[in-house]
């Protein structure tokens, strides 16, 4: 095979937006999200939970849907609210729906990891965040050395909530930084001072938090490589375990608030591209590993060893360790998997209250996995994961013959003539800036994608 190499990394970068840069999914599921139907409902989750098998560990997502603040970027299910009463009430409902949810399962499951996202979890009080997790730990057994992780807003939080949460066992937190450049920020409605973030990573190092991972962005609205690139230095003094870097995904057909932010503010593809690669550099530079499509660790975290050892694992949450089968979603929106496929509850709040009110499971839709979607999905999460995947190999596991993906090996061509991948045998590996457009490498298998540029965000 010819591999092309470009006299310089500007010509290869620009080379590479030129002929690739569209849009697919994020691949943090397979099937992805939107082949969810309402042919999944009620019924079939209880019939699915029944099924589960009482003694494996089951991992918990639960979905605060708050802020303080509505931050124009965002593609979250998530609200702005200054009143305490809707979130007491949410609560309430929340630990019903834990009820239920272990009502249905089979027997006393044994929880080995709980995810609080949003939104804002810590806009939940002292108090709430206690009867959240006093509601899952009486619904079910608690693995020792449960990993509870959740998703914190700086701006917002405290070291009495901190103290209160490492009493409940926090361990895992991740901080949203984004940029820390005045003018970035208030093109995106979120002011947070670096003191802010060091603060909060100190409190969350007294509590016994043992990996902070803090969240940045590149393209937002007047976003440089110079202040991307001085947000970056400003955090690695802070050490974190692990880093995000996401490409803001402008969408604002689907996120009205995003119409909020002027597009001619918005980098180029070329400058968007520019940024990732001159951050990844730094971090990389810095003594981070480079996880995947766009995280980073230490060396020492265990992201990084489930990297080097073949064991990672990407979810609705990103990258993880996490091998649970069973994914419990809890609140308006969340997502659940189960051996037999994924479900989702009702997005929208009110319509959530009223069925958990109703003592309805709040289901909405969801998808049965069929045969073909699970050997899908083994090769584009191996693909989003380790970068390489052994076709040959996964065909056996799955029984499959290797005929079958001919056409997508042949669809990979262009990247293989561009340099950004390598196929040797039945071996796919992403090599040079092919890590850029993995989820591109990826859509090449992916059984069920139509183009839709409305649907997705930009791969570059």
């Amino acid at each position: 095979m010819t591999l092309i190499a470009f006299p310089d990394r500007a010509r290869d970068l620009a080379g590479l937006v030129a002929r690739y840069d569209g849009r697919a999914p994020r691949y943090t599921s397979y099937p992805t999200a939107l082949q969810f139907t309402p042919s999944v409902d009620e019924a079939a989750y209880r019939q699915w939970l029944a099924a589960l098998p009482a003694d494996e560990p089951v991992s918990v997502y639960v979905h605060v849907p708050f802020c303080s603040r509505l931050c124009w970027y965002c593609g979250c299910n998530t609200r702005a609210v200054t009143r305490r009463k809707p979130i007491g009430e949410y609560v309430e409902l929340l630990l019903k729906e834990t009820e239920l949810l272990a009502a249905a399962a089979p027997g006393r499951l044994t929880m080995n990891a709980v995810h609080l996202g949003g939104g804002t979890p810590n806009m939940l009080t002292a108090d709430e965040l206690e009867a959240v997790m006093s509601g899952l730990r009486g619904a079910f057994d608690a693995e020792p050395g449960l990993e509870i992780a959740a998703e914190l807003d700086p701006a917002v939080l405290t070291r009495v909530w901190v103290q209160a949460a490492g009493r409940q066992g926090l361990r895992r937190a991740s901080l949203g930084v984004q940029n820390l450049d005045p003018e970035v920020q208030a093109a995106v409605n979120r002011r947070e001072t670096f003191e802010e973030i060091e603060a909060a990573v100190g409190w969350l190092r007294e509590v016994g938090v043992h990996s902070v991972n803090l969240d940045l962005m590149y393209g937002l609205p007047h976003q440089t490589t110079a202040n991307t690139l001085a947000t970056v230095d400003a955090v690695v003094r802070l050490r974190p375990e692990r880093v995000a870097l996401f490409g803001y995904a402008h969408v604002p057909w689907m996120k009205a608030h995003q119409q909020l932010i002027d597009e001619a503010a918005l980098p180029s593809a070329a400058a968007r591209v520019e940024q990732s690669e001159a951050a990844a550099d730094r971090f990389v530079s810095e003594g981070y590993v480079r996880i995947g499509l766009d995280h980073f660790a230490l060396p020492t975290d265990e992201l990084a060893v489930a990297q080097r050892e073949g064991r990672l694992h990407r979810n609705f949450q990103g990258y993880t360790t996490d091998a649970a089968t069973t994914l419990l979603g809890l609140g308006a929106s969340a997502i659940g998997r189960l051996p037999q496929g994924y479900v989702q509850n009702v997005a929208q709040e009110l319509g959530w209250r009223a069925a958990v009110q109703s003592g309805r499971l709040p289901v909405a839709r969801g998808v049965a996995l069929t045969a073909e979607d699970r050997f899908r999905a083994e090769i584009i999460e191996r693909l989003m994961c380790d970068l390489a995947v052994d076709l040959a190999d996964v065909c056996v596991r799955h029984g499959r013959s290797i005929e079958a993906l001919r056409g997508a090996m042949a669809a990979l061509e262009p990247f293989v003539q561009d340099g950004l991948a390598e196929i040797h045998g039945a071996e796919v590996r992403i090599v040079g800036n092919g890590r850029l457009v993995v989820r591109s490498v990826c859509a090449a298998f992916d059984a069920y994608l139509v183009p839709q540029a409305e649907r997705h965000s930009r791969t570059l």
